[in-house]
């Protein structure tokens, strides 16, 4: 894999100093510098294991040099001594990203390391999100073409990232995006706009020694294919998204290696206008896990992307129990209304009110077992399943309400009210299903130009899992470099244990440096459905970015 990489990076190179220099030519440099520091303290008290290294951390530079025709950049990694949750993948150092990039007119080629996303993800999105641990870039080649007005074109082609390495799986594909309404100028003139797009992606791995039972093997499919549709209507205010996909057969190590085929639906309604907004999404999703390696599991090795169809939050007593997407399938429903209340008005007020109400429910899809001649399912379809019909399973239910209310010039109250069911079993392993409900209040108040204040107090209430918890925060802001904050998460309930923190952030222009001490709790770290597991921590901490 490292001859194949150095190959790619020949290639890239020589592409970066092939195209002539012109007079008007300018050249910018771009580049980010990201460093998080842990000085790791054991504490029993909260799982917090022992580290063998003094320091802990995970730093990344980037590089990118533009210009009238060619871009080219680089990441460099170092994970040598890498943070809590890191240690069994990303640990290393070294060169992890690099690129070359030619765009002339409506042509752009991409030979390196590059990120894609078609349609929403269902069936190829590589992308990069440092908290998760993610970085499934592929290497190889793209080309992106705009041969006329309202089309676009993409083709690639590539390997797969997997941390320090690359799954020998060859990924290729293509997409077409019409822009429907680029040619007719009547729908232009009443607001109508309508985008067409189609997409197809390939896997090609090699088989595998994969057995049923002891005698049985299994014939891997050396080709997986995988197809995707979509339309997306936008008229004035109202928008209207729906996209299908389907994926050939794809044993694998997620779904226990049967051949069923995998597909997901989804439509999503939006409605937006001054004051007022809402949102009604339903989506459907059979044996759709998609990788580049098939015996993998965890979050590694994902060509697709699944959303979750519910809220991401950020209050820490909302986020305790995140969901994730089930990839071998689910129900999942969000809708959304977001209304603010005119000023000096009964509800309005003299400032106004916004009050954003979220309803998120996701359910186990239909499942009835096929014959399993070899007693069990490895080898068989699995299962069938009727497309409209739920399992006998919830699996996650959020139902919350907000209000943002400014109550003087200097005094802005945001209040939360959240009734959650979250089942830990399929999240999690084990657990049950835990009810919980939320309440929130942060309130920030201006004391002077310079000084802001902001407040939390969060309280979960649960008769399941770890029982009751309470949540507070102070920060004060000190304009125009300094914000110090405190904090402290407890659980009052069968733990009877404090994660706090203390920490000081400077900002000064492009640097911004935070250092602090405290605790952190284990648990899920999610965003979008994906989640890493991460462990219990205790000690000095520190975080430096510069992006110039």
């Amino acid at each position: 894999m490292m001859i194949r990489k150095s190959l790619f990076i020949i290639a890239l190179l020589s592409a970066s100093t092939a195209v002539p220099a012109q007079d008007d030519n300018k050249v910018t440099f771009t580049g980010s510098i990201q460093s998080d520091v842990l000085l790791p303290q054991e504490d029993e008290k909260i799982g917090a294991a022992k580290s063998d290294e003094w320091g802990l951390t995970n730093t990344y530079a980037d590089l990118h040099m533009m210009s009238k025709c060619v871009d080219v950049g680089a990441r460099v990694e170092f994970m040598r001594f890498p943070l809590p949750g890191y240690e069994n993948d990303f640990k290393g150092w070294g060169l992890a990203n690099i690129y070359a990039k030619m765009h002339i007119d409506q042509l752009e080629i991409t030979l390196g390391n590059f990120y894609e996303q078609f349609g929403s993800g269902f069936i190829l999105r590589t992308y990069e999100e440092r908290s998760l641990g993610i970085d499934n870039s592929l290497l190889g080649a793209r080309v992106v073409a705009k041969p006329v007005k309202g089309v676009r074109l993409k083709a690639l082609s590539g390997y797969q990232r997997r941390y320090w390495s690359y799954n020998d799986a060859l990924v290729s594909g293509g997409d077409i995006e019409l822009s429907i309404s680029d040619w007719s100028q009547a729908m232009q003139d009443h607001g109508t706009y309508l985008t067409l797009g189609a997409s197809v992606v390939n896997k090609h791995e090699r088989t595998e020694d994969i057995y049923a039972d002891a005698t049985h093997k299994l014939n891997m499919p050396e080709n997986v294919n995988a197809f995707d549709v979509r339309a997306h209507l936008q008229q004035g205010n109202f928008g209207l998204l729906a996209e299908y996909a389907q994926k050939t057969q794809d044993p694998s190590f997620d779904n226990g290696y049967i051949y069923r085929k995998g597909n997901v639906a989804m439509l999503s309604a939006s409605y937006s206008k001054r004051g007022m907004s809402a949102l009604v999404q339903a989506k459907r999703s059979d044996n759709m896990s998609f990788r580049s390696r098939r015996s993998m599991n965890g979050t590694s090795s994902f060509l697709n992307h699944l959303p979750a169809f519910t809220m991401d939050h950020t209050y820490a007593l909302a986020a305790l129990y995140p969901y994730a997407t089930r990839p071998d399938g689910e129900w999942a429903y969000q809708a959304e209304l977001g209304y603010t209340f005119k000023k000096k008005t009964l509800l309005g007020g003299k400032y106004g009110t916004s009050v954003k109400l979220n309803y998120s429910h996701v359910h186990a899809i239909d499942h009835q077992t096929v014959d399993m001649p070899l007693g069990t399912d490895a080898g068989t379809d699995g299962y069938t399943s009727d497309f409209w019909k739920w399992g006998d399973r919830m699996y996650y239910q959020d139902l919350n309400v907000q209000i943002e209310k400014k109550l003087s010039r200097d005094f802005k109250l945001n209040l939360m009210y959240m009734n959650q069911f979250y089942n830990k079993t399929i999240v999690e392993g084990e657990g049950g299903m835990i009810h919980s409900d939320i309440f929130v209040a942060d309130a920030k108040y201006r004391i002077n130009n310079k000084l802001t204040l902001r407040g939390e107090a969060q309280y979960l209430s649960t008769k399941d899992d770890e029982g009751d918890w309470v949540y507070g925060l102070l920060e004060l802001s000190v304009l125009p470099h300094f914000m110090f904050t405190v904090s402290d998460m407890y659980n009052c309930g069968e733990t009877d244990v404090h994660y706090y923190q203390g920490l000081i952030t400077f900002n000064a222009g492009a640097h911004r440096l935070q250092v602090g001490y405290g605790r952190t709790r284990a648990g899920y770290n999610c965003s979008g459905g994906v989640c890493r597991y991460v462990p219990a921590s205790r000690g000095f901490t520190m975080s430096y970015n510069y992006n110039f």
